[in-house]
């Protein structure tokens, strides 16, 4: 018997203001692994913390229109890559059914090439309009 998951209270508040669109990808991807929302929709001050921390490399992000999300594989374990990229694939792959453009933080340019990545953001995906 499949295990069933869900978002916890703070998970589910990190998604208000998030788009729907991206929010319907996320609420697929519960019911096939367990993850964990860490941000969702940020303000112009959280942006520039984060840019001032060397946390991003943007000083606009999607996360500030609600089209962006930062998540991971729950439990959290920063070393298992092999999750996040899971978790990526799926998140493409589950956009992908859904007729949404989707980028994950892990193959920038999605061409399914992850080693040409300048800059690993697992956690991090969004809807491209």
């Amino acid at each position: 018997m499949p295990k069933h998951y869900r978002f916890g209270k703070r998970s589910r508040k990190r998604l208000e203001g998030v788009d729907k669109r991206v929010v319907s990808v996320l609420n697929e991807l519960i019911k096939i692994m367990d993850v964990t929302i860490i941000e969702g929709l940020r303000s112009k001050e959280r942006q520039a913390e984060l840019l001032e921390k060397g946390a991003t490399k943007v000083k606009y992000s999607r996360h500030m229109e609600g089209k962006a999300v930062d998540l991971a594989p729950y439990p959290i374990d920063w070393e298992d890559r092999e999750r996040f990229h899971y978790m990526g694939g799926m998140i493409r792959g589950i956009g992908h059914q859904l007729g949404l453009k989707i980028r994950w933080g892990g193959d920038w340019d999605s061409d399914g090439e992850i080693a040409d990545n300048k800059f690993d953001d697992l956690v991090h995906m969004e809807i491209r309009d």
